[in-house]
């Protein structure tokens, strides 16, 4: 389309300025023609490969030698048709000839250059713009999913069940063990202000995720009592690694109700954690099988992998009746 409205163009000023004749409507068609396949083979080129996805300098180069060297072409195009044309009398051009002495050759190269460098910086631009606009909404959306994401992974923080037992394993303990309920109560508050703050923050110290993880499981053995049995292997050097909030509360959560909650007689929670070679290794092993409990892995797990991006990996895997979430973070 902006080749066949260049060709009118073309084909109006010429008449203005007394340009008419066979000679001239093929030369202005050839012409036309020749830079459409030109700039169609340049925006080939460039987006096969890749040129767009350069910065300005790389890009501006790129798009600058393919101008120059697309003009050459376009005027070998354009020879190829007109000389032998005018040589055998099949057009007739004004003055009965063709002007190819080296300055007419130059001319005609620069506006050709100029034509097609026009047509390529409003292309480019576009495009430019364009995947601008859709990078501009992929992050838009990314950070909405993952806005949704973090909003679910607060309710399954605080999911009902967690709540509902808490409050009613308190009622009991206000009777019974004053003191106790109390503490109960502490922790309880800790986690839920951990659940509602830790959003806003990008990374924590373990030495804080096991603060709540413990404030967590002392809560859920006054449920479970001797059904929960926890064994710690904690190295200190592993204090001030940093992770993703609440992911290490996320693996315990995860064990418990899917692992301890399901399983007659309960079973042993194991919580390991080391730093060696600048990466955070954390594993959570509980007894139970993969797709078991109430509402699989689904939501928190997506948020963990969110979080953790490129730095870091997750493993889930099942053993002997075993099932071990495996998470590394590199420091």
């Amino acid at each position: 389309m902006p080749w066949a409205i260049y060709l009118g163009i073309s084909l109006v000023f010429g008449a203005g300025y007394g340009m008419s004749g066979s000679g001239v409507l093929l030369l202005f068609v050839t012409i036309a023609l020749a830079l459409y396949l030109v700039s169609y083979g340049l925006r080939a080129l460039a987006l096969r490969r890749g040129w767009l996805q350069r910065d300005g300098w790389a890009l501006s180069g790129r798009l600058l030698a393919g101008v120059l060297i697309g003009a050459l072409v376009v005027q070998a195009m354009v020879a190829l048709v007109m000389v032998p044309a005018v040589a055998l009398h099949w057009v007739t051009m004004p003055g009965g000839r063709l002007d190819y002495r080296p300055a007419a050759v130059l001319v005609y190269w620069f506006n050709a250059a100029i034509v097609l460098g026009l047509w390529t910086a409003g292309w480019a631009s576009a495009r430019v713009l364009e995947r601008a606009r859709h990078s501009e909404i992929a992050r838009l959306r990314a950070e909405a999913e993952r806005s949704a994401l973090e909003r679910d992974a607060l309710r399954a923080r605080l999911n009902p069940h967690f709540v509902f037992n808490a409050l009613n394993n308190l009622r009991a303990l206000i009777n019974e063990d004053t003191e106790r309920a109390r503490e109960m109560v502490t922790r309880l508050s800790n986690t839920l202000r951990h659940a509602l703050e830790q959003n806003d923050r990008e990374h924590v110290r373990l030495a804080e995720e096991l603060a709540v993880v413990d404030d967590y499981l002392a809560i859920e053995a006054v449920h479970y009592e001797q059904r929960l049995r926890v064994n710690r292997q904690i190295a200190p050097a592993a204090l001030d690694a940093r992770l993703p909030p609440m992911a290490l509360q996320l693996l315990v959560e995860n064990a418990i109700r899917h692992g301890i909650a399901v399983t007659p007689g309960g079973g042993e929670l194991d919580l390991r954690a080391d730093c060696m070679d600048g990466v955070l290794r954390l594993e959570v092993a509980n007894p139970g099988r993969l797709g078991t409990g109430n509402g699989g892995h689904g939501v928190g797990l997506a948020y963990l992998r969110t979080h953790l991006g490129r730095d870091g990996l997750f493993e889930l895997t099942e053993h002997e009746g075993c099932v071990l979430a495996r998470l590394e973070i590199a420091q």
